[in-house]
C-alpha cells in the first residue's frame, strides 16, 4: 500500500512538472512568410534539452530620424527555455543582453549565442553594440484565457491576415461588451476604435500592423488591452482621450514616424499600465490634460514593470497640453515604478527628459512619484527636465506649477546626460517640494543639484536630496 501511494505521489510530481514546461510558437502567416521577414537573425527556442524550434524574425522599424530595420520574435513559455540566436551578416565581438539589471549572460559561439530563460522576459539583443538593427525578443507567459470565437460577444481574429471591410475608415469598430481576441499568428491591419463604449477587453499575442493608430479610445471606461504586439503605426501605438478604468498590460510597440507616440492618454483617469514595452520615436508615455475635443483632469496613474526606449523625444512626459478655457487642468497622483529606460536621443531642448514634467496651458502637476527607474546610457538628452512651459508651439499660456514630485532609487550610468533642469517661469508660477532620495549617476549616490548635474533656476522652492542605504 505504501509503495502504491508513493507511485501516485511520484506519477503526480512528474505530470506536474511536465506540464509546468510549456512552449508555444505562432508561425507567420502565409501571405506575410516573405514581406515581412528580417534576415538579420536565425532565432530557435526549445524547452531544455529538446529539438529546436524555428521562430519567425519579423521585420520593425525603427528610429525616425535615420530609419532603420531591426528585428523581433515572440513566443509564449512556462518554466524554463533555451534561446538560439544566430547573427547571420558580418562577424561578432561581442553581445548583451538588456535590461542588464535581468543579469542575462548570453553564451558566445562564432556568431551565434545560447542563454537560458526562466521567466517571461522583453529583451533586446545587441551585437557590437548595435541599437538599430537589433533582435527585440519577446517571451510571454503562457496564456490563461482563450474566448470561444463562437460566442457572439467574441471578435476574433485567427491566425492569417485581417483587413477592414471599409477600407477607407481602416478601423475596426469595436461596441461595448466586447471582448477582441488576436490570436497568436494573426495579423490585424486596422486600428481598433471604442468610441463611447464600455467593458471591452482587447487580448491575445497577434500583431496590429502598420495602422494609423493601434488601439483608439474614446470617451469610453473600463477598456483593457493586454499581450497584443502594434508594429509602425503610423501615429499612436494606444490613444486614449476622455476615458476612465484603462488598462493596458503587457503591450509591445515599435514606431518609425512622426507623431508616432506610445501610449498618449489625454483628459484621462484611473488608468493601469504595466508590463509594457515601448519602443518609439516620439514619447513613449505622455499623460496630458484637455485636447482637442478631451476635457478634463488627469488623475490615479500607475505605470509599472516596464521597458522604455525613445528613439525620439521622451520617454515619459507630463502636462504640456490643457484647458486654457478655464482655470486650467490638474494632472495629479500619477505613480511610475520599477521601469527600464533603455535608450533616449533628442537634441530639441524642449523635448529632451527621460522624466519630464512641463505643466502648460494652465496646468497644475502635483503629487507624481518616480522609483526603481534604472537609465542606461542614452545618446542624446537630459535625465530630468521638470519646467513650467509656455511653448509657443504647443501652449497658449503657462502652467500654474509643478509641486509634491518625489523621485526615490533612481540611477544612470553612462556619460552623454546634458544638464537636468528644473525652474518655474516666474515668482507666481513655481516649481516646488521636489525630493531626492538616493539619486545614483554612475554608481555615486548625489546629495545636491551641482553632483546631480541638474540646473536650478531663480522661480523653484524646497528642492531636497535624502541619503538611503539602499
Amino acid at each position: 500500500m505504501q509503495k502504491f501511494i508513493f507511485l501516485i505521489f511520484f506519477v503526480c510530481i512528474y505530470t506536474l512538472k511536465t506540464n509546468a514546461q510549456e512552449l508555444i510558437t505562432y508561425p507567420a502567416p502565409k501571405a506575410v512568410v516573405y514581406s515581412m521577414h528580417n534576415d538579420d537573425y536565425t532565432v530557435k527556442v526549445r524547452k531544455p534539452g529538446g529539438e529546436w524550434q524555428d521562430l519567425y524574425e519579423y521585420n520593425v522599424k525603427v528610429d525616425l530620424d535615420k530609419p532603420q530595420d531591426a528585428s523581433m520574435v515572440y513566443f509564449d513559455f512556462s518554466g524554463s527555455v533555451e534561446v538560439f540566436v544566430q547573427k547571420n551578416n558580418g562577424n561578432v565581438q561581442s553581445v548583451k543582453v538588456r535590461p542588464s539589471s535581468y543579469e542575462i549572460k548570453p553564451v558566445l559561439h562564432g556568431n551565434s549565442i545560447t542563454f537560458t530563460l526562466t521567466g517571461p522576459r522583453k529583451l533586446s539583443i545587441e551585437f557590437d553594440g548595435d541599437k538599430l538593427h537589433n533582435l527585440h525578443v519577446f517571451a510571454n507567459p503562457v496564456e490563461t484565457y482563450r474566448p470561444d470565437p463562437n460566442d457572439p460577444n467574441v471578435v476574433y481574429f485567427g491566425p492569417g491576415v485581417h483587413l477592414p471591410k471599409d477600407l477607407p475608415g481602416e478601423a475596426f469598430n469595436i461596441p461595448s461588451g466586447k471582448t477582441v481576441y488576436i490570436a497568436g499568428g494573426a495579423i490585424v491591419r486596422g486600428k481598433l476604435l471604442c468610441d463611447k463604449v464600455e467593458n471591452v477587453r482587447i487580448l491575445g499575442r497577434g500583431i496590429i500592423d502598420q495602422p494609423q493608430r493601434g488601439v483608439e479610445v474614446r470617451h469610453s471606461s473600463n477598456v483593457t488591452v493586454d499581450g497584443i504586439i502594434v508594429l509602425n503605426p503610423k501615429h499612436y501605438t494606444v490613444f486614449a482621450g476622455g476615458s476612465d478604468h484603462l488598462t493596458i498590460r503587457n503591450l509591445k510597440s515599435f514606431s518609425a514616424s512622426s507623431w508616432s507616440d506610445g501610449l498618449d492618454f489625454m483628459s484621462c483617469s484611473d488608468v493601469t499600465v504595466d508590463d509594457v514595452f515601448m519602443r518609439n520615436s516620439d514619447d513613449c508615455i505622455a499623460v496630458y490634460g484637455h485636447r482637442w475635443e478631451f476635457y478634463g483632469d488627469a488623475k490615479n496613474y500607475s505605470v509599472t514593470n516596464s521597458i522604455l526606449w525613445a528613439d525620439v523625444a521622451h520617454t515619459i512626459n507630463i502636462g504640456v497640453h490643457g484647458n486654457t478655457e478655464k482655470t486650467g487642468d490638474v494632472i495629479e497622483k500619477l505613480l511610475f515604478k520599477n521601469i527600464e529606460i533603455l535608450e533616449l536621443d533628442e537634441d530639441d531642448p524642449i523635448s529632451e527628459g527621460c522624466m519630464a514634467i512641463q505643466a502648460g496651458d494652465m496646468n497644475l502637476v502635483r503629487d507624481v512619484r518616480f522609483e526603481d527607474i534604472r537609465v542606461d546610457d542614452f545618446q542624446e538628452g537630459k535625465l530630468l527636465q521638470l519646467r513650467v512651459a509656455f511653448y509657443d508651439k504647443y501652449n497658449a499660456a503657462p502652467g500654474r506649477g509643478i509641486e509634491n514630485i518625489y523621485f526615490k532609487n533612481i540611477s544612470y550610468n553612462g556619460n552623454n546626460i546634458s544638464p537636468s533642469i528644473i525652474n518655474g517661469l516666474d515668482k507666481t508660477h513655481l516649481v516646488k517640494n521636489i525630493t531626492f532620495e538616493n539619486l545614483r549617476i554612475n554608481g555615486k549616490q548625489v546629495t545636491n543639484v551641482e553632483e546631480a548635474n541638474i540646473q536650478q533656476g531663480e522661480y523653484t522652492q524646497n528642492i531636497t536630496f535624502k541619503k538611503s542605504v539602499k
